[in-house]
Order: structure tokens, then C-alpha cells, then sequence
């Protein structure tokens, strides 16, 4: 394989540790830990296991954990009461519902009740709107994460073109966002894109973020280009040699193998984008409670 696998695991791990380092720092000044409120509705599986890595990360960082679990049942009034409460309370820098949310509650209501200088996840319409205008705000975690995986391999983006493969408000759109402020010049493909991989072999700089197994194959990739693959998916279960049922393994939207290649570097799945998430979130959580207190973060640390 030619191509120079991106590491996210060990970045996140480093991240993670100057947030907890900066915390401490924070305690000392503040009084108080930061604290990262989470509200999980229901019993969706992934959702739980999320949660639960959320708590464990934030704890061994030196923050303060808020969980809050509801049943699926919940009313949204109650949802957006708690909410509110959040918002008023001065421990809480951080504030993160947990979605999918049951079908009978409105998500965007529920984002937008959050206080957006709370609003760590970055999805509330204000931070989608600091974000486009150049103001101080919060940026979705994974398209941050993303963006520090891509400054630390390449340095200065200016000038590069960069292909985002996916258009949503969590990811493509803010990635394209935060490429264009990095001076890149910045394309957003998606399923109705005419001639796909061609665009896409323009690219010194890919993001696949589609939700597709392995759609990004060799050949659509310029040789030598950074790619960076935000896809998470399970294919389905297979046959072992003995016969035995095997459960499908992690893919991401790009095709690995044949892709690493052609790449100059490349991100893994899983151990690629995957961990800064939650490290990004720890990271925001910080930057929140810096400002909640009117401390000025030391310049550079994160």
C-alpha cells in the first residue's frame, strides 16, 4: 500500500490529552470543572453505546459528566423543559441531545432550544450561521475533527482543490465551509452530481461523507491526493471457512485497499475520523467553558 495511513486514533488521542491538560488549567482558574450535559431519549443501542463512551471520555479528561436519560416516551414539552434548565445552569458549558430523537419529537426544535453558546455539537442554525459568516462559534465535531486530520498532514490548504462527497448540515456542508476558510477551492458533490468521479479526480483533497460502503473506488482519485473518509458502515454478515456465520465488517465510503494505492494518504476504517469525534466534543466542551467564564483560552493549545 502506498499511501501514508492517517493515524485519527493516536491524534485523538493526543487532542484528548491537551484538553484534559487545559481543563486542569481551567479548574484552577474557574473554580470548577467544565462541565458537558448529555440527554439521551430512548433505547436505541448505538445511541447508548455512544453515550457511554461520551461519559467515560469526558470523565477522564478532568470535566464534569451531565446524563440525563429519558424514555422514549417522553413529551416534548418535558424534553424542552430540561433543555431549558441547561441552558440556566451555570456548571453546564456544554449541552448535547443525543439524536436520533423518537419520531413523535421535533429534532430541529430541540436544537434550537439550545443555548448556542452551549451548543458544543454545532448543529443549532446560529453556530450553522457563525460558521458561513466568519464568526466566533461552534463547528459540527466531525468536520473539525476532520479539518485538524487534513492541516496536520498537508499544512497550509491554500490553493489545493477539495471534493466533499455528501451535502449534509452535519458534515459536508460545514466541511465545505471550513475548507473555503482555509483558502481551499471547494467543490460539494452528491448523488445527483453529473459525472462524479470525474469531479472527484480533480480533487488534491477528498472527503467522503455519503453513507455508501467503499463507493469511492482507485480510479476516481487523482494520484497523490489526501483522502478522508467520514463513512462508517457494516456490510452484511458472511461465511467463515468453517461454515460459521461471520459478523460483516466496518467499511468506510472508500474503497481501502484500491484507494491506498493511488492516495498519497488516506484515513482507515475504523481508526480514522472516527475517534476525533468525541475528542473534538471534549475540545469544544473546553473552549465553551472558557468563554462562559470570560477567561481567554491560551492561544494555540488546542
Amino acid at each position: 500500500m502506498a499511501a501514508e495511513r492517517i493515524d485519527g486514533k493516536a491524534f485523538a488521542a493526543g487532542l484528548r490529552e491537551r484538553v484534559g491538560a487545559q481543563a486542569a488549567e481551567f479548574a484552577r482558574a474557574a473554580g470548577r470543572k467544565p462541565g458537558l450535559a448529555v440527554v439521551l431519549v430512548g433505547e436505541d443501542p448505538a445511541s447508548q453505546v455512544y453515550v457511554r463512551s461520551k461519559g467515560k471520555a469526558t470523565t477522564e479528561a478532568g470535566m464534569n459528566g451531565f446524563e440525563h436519560r429519558l424514555e422514549d416516551s417522553v413529551g416534548q414539552d418535558e424534553l424542552l423543559a430540561l433543555v431549558a434548565a441547561l441552558n440556566a445552569d451555570p456548571a453546564v458549558d456544554g449541552i448535547l441531545v443525543q439524536l436520533p430523537l423518537p419520531a413523535h419529537i421535533d429534532e430541529q426544535a430541540v436544537i434550537a432550544a439550545i443555548d448556542p453558546d452551549k451548543d458544543v455539537d454545532g448543529f443549532h442554525v446560529i453556530s450553522a450561521g457563525r460558521l458561513a459568516v466568519g464568526q466566533e462559534g461552534f463547528v459540527p465535531c466531525t468536520p473539525l475533527g476532520c479539518m485538524m486530520l487534513l492541516t496536520d498532514r498537508l499544512g497550509d490548504l491554500s490553493g489545493l482543490e477539495a471534493v466533499v462527497i455528501g451535502r449534509s448540515n452535519i458534515v459536508g456542508k460545514p466541511m465545505a465551509q471550513l475548507l473555503l476558510d482555509a483558502n481551499a477551492t471547494v467543490t460539494i458533490a452528491h448523488s445527483r452530481t453529473k459525472d462524479l468521479p470525474d469531479v472527484v479526480r480533480r480533487a488534491d483533497i477528498v472527503v467522503a461523507a455519503v453513507g455508501r460502503p467503499e463507493m469511492v473506488k482507485a480510479d476516481w482519485l487523482k494520484p497523490g491526493a489526501t483522502v478522508i473518509d467520514v463513512g462508517i458502515n457494516r456490510l452484511p454478515p458472511g461465511v467463515s471457512e468453517g461454515g460459521g456465520e461471520t459478523k460483516g465488517r466496518l467499511v468506510g465510503d472508500v474503497d481501502y485497499a484500491g484507494a491506498g494505492e493511488v492516495a498519497g494518504a488516506i484515513t482507515p476504517v475504523p481508526g480514522g475520523v472516527g475517534p476525533m469525534t468525541i475528542a473534538v466534543l471534549l475540545r469544544n466542551t473546553l473552549v465553551a467553558a472558557y468563554r462562559n467564564e470570560g477567561l481567554d483560552l491560551p492561544e494555540g493549545t488546542l
